[in-house]
């Protein structure tokens, strides 16, 4: 069937990210980081994921974790579809921070940099190797030096575009 270049065939879908929780500036401005990370980390991938976002209060305090990101889609080797939580209660850099610390986790499970073993809760793959958590320290763990790396790059990137 012939398509023209300028008809609704050719629209091009936005990745689906959501925010719940806190209030409305905040999860707009958690959006807008989300998407700035999708743009700057796996822009071809865009328009192919799809990430739920959850501002949650006192994360810290009561599971000592600024945030999360899981794989909702696990049968997928590259998944693309993520649950990430966030603690609303951090100031506000450091939540948006956080966003982006968990964003790079979502590229790194969606570009099969980064995979669950699920024959085993201690181990993951990192880039093709074997990475055994508990005789590796989190700050030495590969993919966690990514996401700090980067974290505050993006949110410095995303304040200065204006995005």
């Amino acid at each position: 069937m012939y398509k023209p270049r300028n008809s609704c065939y050719n629209t091009y879908r936005i990745s689906m990210v959501s925010v719940t929780g806190s209030g409305k500036n905040k999860r707009a401005m958690a959006k807008s980081i989300a998407e700035h990370c999708i743009d700057k980390l796996m822009p071809r991938l865009k328009g192919k994921l799809d990430i739920n976002i959850s501002l949650i209060p006192r994360l810290i305090e009561n599971e000592s974790l600024a945030g999360d990101c899981e794989r909702d889609d696990e049968s997928r080797a590259r998944p693309r579809e993520f649950s990430i939580r966030v603690d609303s209660t951090q100031d506000l850099q450091a939540m948006l921070e956080t966003v982006s610390h968990e964003m790079v986790h979502v590229k790194q499970y969606a570009r099969g940099e980064l995979k669950d073993l699920p024959s085993s809760e201690h181990c993951c793959k990192w880039k093709g190797k074997t990475v055994n958590l508990n005789s590796t320290h989190y700050y030495d763990q590969p993919w966690e030096i990514e996401a700090h790396g980067r974290e505050r790059g993006l949110f410095v990137r995303w304040v200065f575009t204006g995005e």
